[in-house]
C-alpha cells in the first residue's frame, strides 16, 4: 500500500459519524452545520435525495450520506446534523447539504500519513476514499466527496439484498 506524500502543514478535517463509521470532509469545503430541519421532498428523486432545505434564501439540496454510502436510512437523532457544502462537479461546485448521524470535531490527521484505500480482493468501489487517516488510535475515512456524487450508484454494497427503507422526513 503506497503512502501519500503529506507537507509539514497538518489539513483540517470535519470527522462525523455514520453508523459506527468514523468519515471525514476536507474542512473548506464545509460551509456550516446545521441542526436538522425539515426538508422539503422531491418527488420521482434518488433514494438518496431527502430533498432540499432553505439555507439563507438559497436552495440546497440534501443527501441522506447513510443511503449514498450504501446503509439503510436511520430515523433522525438529537445528533443528527446536515453539513453544507461545496461538492465539485465537473463544470464546477454545487452547495449540498448531507445528513449525518453526528458531527465530532475539525481536527487535523497528520499524525500519521494518509493511506490510499485498502485493496480487499474483491469488486468493491472504493474511489470514493480519498484516503485513511487516523484520529487517536481509530481509523478516520476521508471521502472524495466529488467522487461520491458523480454517480447514482451507492458507494458501498448495502450488507442485505433488499432495498434501504426512504427517510420518513421527519425532524
Amino acid at each position: 500500500m503506497s503512502q501519500f506524500a503529506t507537507s509539514g502543514k497538518a489539513e483540517q478535517y470535519v470527522t462525523l459519524g455514520i453508523d459506527k463509521e468514523v468519515f471525514a470532509l476536507e474542512v473548506e469545503r464545509v460551509h456550516e452545520i446545521l441542526d436538522l430541519c425539515p426538508i422539503s421532498r422531491i418527488p420521482n428523486a434518488p433514494a438518496y435525495l431527502m430533498g432540499m432545505i432553505d439555507v439563507r434564501h438559497r436552495t440546497v439540496p440534501v443527501v441522506d450520506l447513510r443511503v449514498k454510502l450504501g446503509l439503510a436510512a436511520a430515523p433522525p437523532t438529537p445528533s443528527t446534523r446536515i453539513i453544507v457544502l461545496d461538492v465539485a462537479t465537473g463544470g464546477g461546485s454545487v452547495v449540498m447539504g448531507l445528513v449525518a448521524d453526528r458531527v465530532y470535531e475539525v481536527t487535523g490527521l497528520a499524525e500519521h500519513p494518509m493511506e490510499e484505500a485498502p485493496n480487499i480482493g474483491t469488486r468493491w468501489n472504493s474511489r470514493f476514499i480519498k484516503g485513511v487517516g487516523r484520529r487517536g488510535d481509530s481509523f478516520v475515512i476521508v471521502l472524495d466527496i466529488g467522487y461520491l456524487f458523480s454517480g447514482d450508484e451507492p458507494a458501498l454494497i448495502p450488507p442485505q439484498s433488499h432495498e434501504p427503507e426512504p427517510p420518513d422526513g421527519s425532524c
